[in-house]
């Protein structure tokens, strides 16, 4: 439908804009996420007036509340920055749910998990290799602090192995399976906080902080806290007040922890959603 290919042309042209502005920023500028919700519910005010169809706006507000519910919920569990949340309640209002399990924003919502766990992973992957003295460093150093943890994985896991050769069949696969995850979990754990602490955590001069960022360390200056990681990002006040604060030489730096630009695993879920639907659905056959 007309209707349709004119909204998914703006989703598309508009997550390959902020795809663009995340990696290059890791922002995601406000003029784009607040014209998405705009030209969804616009759009689709006219396409209701002009086709005679309430659907389109009925459409636009329930894509717009579930995107709303998400992305207050990853943005207050510190998973997504403000940018990634205000993009996907556009993403809502332009896309829209139609009340069906095949409704192309479910699958969308699907695709954004499966493909935004395997695009943190490769991109967690890069920040390890072009860091990598720092990262084996830290690597290592975790390693040898769980020492105790590992030998209790590794003998979980021999348990549940040993355990799995005296049960059925159908009880040694998920048994084998459990086996595996708990041991790789424990690796990727150590990983991932290497990572993080390697290339994700740095300190910053006040002047290049920008609204959004995550404090890592509470700034406390005579005896007050200015900010810090119960703040879920910083506000624009707080950061003029800690440029003003540097300017009076009461501090140097702020320790920020930069996040997996998130925009781009949402424009490659897109794609896919658009050209295959909902990826499981597709494996299982439906």
């Amino acid at each position: 439908m007309i209707a349709e290919s004119i909204l998914f042309t703006i989703v598309l042209v508009a997550l390959v804009i902020g795809t663009y502005t995340d990696l290059k920023t890791r922002e995601v500028p406000d003029w784009l996420n607040y014209g998405m919700v705009f030209a969804g519910f616009g759009l689709r005010i006219i396409f209701s007036i002009v086709f005679h169809d309430a659907d389109y706006m009925i459409h636009g507000i329930l894509g717009f509340g579930a995107f709303f519910a998400i992305a207050l919920l990853m943005f207050y569990t510190g998973q997504w920055g403000g940018g990634d949340a205000k993009m996907v309640m556009g993403l809502g209002a332009l896309i829209g749910l139609e009340l069906s399990i095949n409704a192309f924003l479910i699958g969308f919502i699907v695709n954004i998990v499966l493909f935004g766990s395997l695009f943190g992973l490769l991109f967690s992957v890069y920040l390890a290799a072009i860091h990598f003295r720092s990262f084996s460093k830290e690597f290592s150093k975790r390693f040898k602090e769980k020492r105790k943890e590992k030998w209790f994985v590794w003998l979980g896991t021999i348990a549940l192995l040993v355990l799995s050769v005296f049960t059925p069949v159908y009880i040694k696969v998920p048994v084998v399976v459990l086996a595996g995850i708990i041991l790789v979990s424990f690796y990727m754990f150590i990983y991932l906080k290497s990572v993080e602490s390697s290339s994700m955590i740095k300190w910053v001069d006040p002047k290049d902080l920008t609204e959004g960022d995550w404090v890592v360390k509470d700034v406390v200056v005579a005896g007050k806290r200015v900010c810090g990681p119960k703040d879920l990002g910083l506000e624009m006040a707080q950061i003029k007040k800690l440029m003003l604060l540097k300017k009076q030489n009461k501090i140097k730096r702020v320790l920020i922890k930069y996040g997996i630009p998130f925009v781009p695993s949402f424009l490659i879920a897109f794609v896919v959603t658009y050209f295959w639907g909902n990826i499981v659905f597709m494996i299982m056959g439906l």
